[in-house]
């Protein structure tokens, strides 16, 4: 009789096979095909997860817990010095890379809710960041916790046309190469966006306030 902790083992090998599975196949990925990467029956998979489709969203929520955990710890209690020297290891996120960007490919409504899951994190972060002193507060906190998250997808999803049309590695093909061009690619121009702005002067902030103002009047 298997005990308490072999199936809690069990149940996380499948699950991070399924990460693994989805991202480099897509969501047409067989149950069978699962269990055999997780070395386990098709029967034990339904056993642990019921359906596929509950299969899948036990991996939805398993890879927004992860980057909410790295969120919070980058953005409120690691080293600016440290979050980049993580980069050195970051072939142990390969596979939840390729599995966000295959989920963003995918749409549909597991897609949205996906995605709705990293603004609310990203929103909550931002606000941890805002109490440290570590992030300027906003005007639109929502708001701005979307455009952040759409700025990622979209940075995501044009790694995977650029491989499409040759100039380099696909995210679900092969997740640690694409990672790392990504990171080499929008590292720097993204930390010069966050910590010094774009505009030199409020000239556009100003004229657009002034307009929101005279249509509210």
């Amino acid at each position: 009789m298997r005990s308490g902790v072999d199936d809690l083992t069990a149940r996380a090998r499948i699950r991070d096979a399924a990460v693994a599975r989805f991202g480099r196949d897509g969501f047409r990925a067989s149950v069978r095909t699962i269990a055999t990467d997780a070395d386990v029956s098709a029967a034990l998979v339904i056993h642990h997860f019921g359906s596929k489709d509950a299969l899948r969203a036990a991996c939805d929520e398993h890879v927004l817990a992860v980057i909410h955990a790295e969120k919070s710890a980058a953005i409120g209690h690691t080293a600016p010095g440290d979050v980049i020297a993580k980069l050195a290891t970051i072939e142990q996120y390969a596979p939840l890379f390729a599995y966000i960007v295959r989920s963003l490919m995918d749409g549909g409504h597991l897609a949205a809710r996906f995605v709705d899951g990293l603004v609310e994190d990203a929103e909550k972060y931002l606000d941890e960041g805002v109490a440290l002193g570590t992030v300027r507060p906003s005007a639109d906190p929502h708001g701005r916790a979307r455009l952040l998250i759409a700025t990622t997808v979209g940075n995501l999803l044009m790694a995977q046309l650029d491989a499409a049309a040759g100039r380099g590695p696909a995210p679900t093909a092969e997740p640690t190469a694409a990672m790392t061009a990504l990171y080499r690619d929008v590292m720097l121009p993204g930390l010069e966006i966050y910590t010094h702005g774009l505009f030199t002067d409020s000239s556009y902030l100003d004229a657009y306030l002034a307009y929101e103002e005279t249509t509210h009047e």
